[in-house]
């Protein structure tokens, strides 16, 4: 006999929501059972779509169904009275990262979450890329042995402006770090499997930017486990299109992803030239978003461990706090600094 499915009800009605309510009527182990915005104009759109879903404007009126669990698909300025709400009535997060637009804020929602006993897991969809699993795989079974330096190149032409795109990250003062990079940093430790040690950024703003904050991050990464990387981010590339390309040079070879769903590539040294790697089939933004709902849904049941929690998720945080952190102060940035925030053991410096 099947479990009964879980209720959810989803706040924040704007674009990202789009994707997840798709997701969410797809999953029979799911039923919406609320919705909440305070816009108008937003419940208007989606009461046309669902019309047999209570849609509310108050968080109080949201609870009162109720539900098994909460999807945050809001901003994450101002979270602190949905985080708040759902302690107190003990229900399970699924949030949309950053968690929050501050480490310290997202500590506290951590601890929050913990005291509560409930779980709270971030949106960071791109782990369940298929192309992110098999480069995760091949780095662990040894084929090209082990990885020791890369490079990660995300140039984007990113126009804020259009409608589909949410209108908050143009006035953030770091929006590329928060709302892009934060992914990156993440598939870094999940890949490599492994957590910064020391970071040397640098952050700025183009002439011809639109967005108000930094939209260009260059930094070097050292990493736990001896990794480095050179990254290179942007929003404000030159040219109306994503450029993406992800190399990992390894003690017997090389693996190379060049698009941001696909494209994996692999080679040992002696072969001189890259194979591609085949992948299962995946649809941008819907197959990712699928596999993490399902993690999160077993979660709540108790069915296996939880992933992406925002315990783990805080050491993405301190990345970006430590990329801002040294370009503020123009020398690298030891991630030992945020230890107390992260809850983690201060790293041991490389003796010179």
């Amino acid at each position: 006999m099947s479990a009964p499915s879980l209720s959810i009800v989803v706040i924040g009605l704007g674009a990202r929501a789009r994707t997840w309510l798709k997701v969410i009527s797809a999953n029979p182990d799911l039923r919406l059972a609320a919705l909440c915005d305070p816009s108008e104009a937003a419940r208007a759109t989606v009461s046309a779509q669902f019309p047999d879903i209570p849609v509310v404007p108050t968080l109080a009126e949201a609870f009162a169904v109720r539900p098994d669990a909460v999807l945050l698909c809001t901003p994450p300025s101002g979270r602190a009275p949905q985080i708040e709400a759902a302690c107190r009535a003990g229900v399970a997060i699924l949030a949309e990262k950053p968690l929050a637009d501050s480490l310290s804020e997202a500590a506290q929602f951590v601890r929050m979450a913990e005291d509560a006993g409930i779980a709270l897991i971030v949106g960071l969809n791109f782990r369940y890329l298929a192309v992110t699993q098999a480069k995760r795989a091949l780095l662990r079974d040894g084929r090209v042995g082990h990885a020791e330096f890369g490079r990660f190149l995300y140039e984007r032409w990113r126009d804020g402006m259009q409608p589909h795109l949410n209108k908050y990250p143009l006035e953030m003062v770091h929006p590329m770090l928060w709302e892009q990079s934060v992914h990156h940093f993440d598939l870094m430790r999940f890949v490599y499997g492994t957590d910064a040690r020391r970071v040397m950024a640098d952050t700025f703003n183009p002439s011809w930017s639109h967005y108000k904050g930094d939209t260009n991050v260059a930094a070097l990464f050292d990493f736990t486990n001896g990794m480095r990387l050179t990254y290179q981010g942007t929003w404000q590339g030159g040219l109306d299109r994503l450029d993406f390309d992800w190399r990992t040079d390894c003690t017997e070879g090389v693996v190379a992803q060049r698009d941001m769903f696909g494209d994996l590539q692999m080679a040992r040294r002696a072969e001189g030239a890259l194979a591609p790697v085949q992948l299962p089939p995946h649809e941008p933004w819907i197959s990712d978003a699928t596999g993490l709902l399902a993690g999160f849904v077993n979660t709540v049941r108790g069915v296996s461990a939880p992933e992406c929690t925002g315990r783990d998720h805080l050491h993405s945080l301190a990345m970006l706090e430590a990329c801002i952190a040294s370009s503020a102060r123009g020398a690298p940035v030891w991630l030992e600094e945020f230890a107390g925030l992260t809850g983690s053991a201060k790293l041991e410096k490389e003796q010179s």
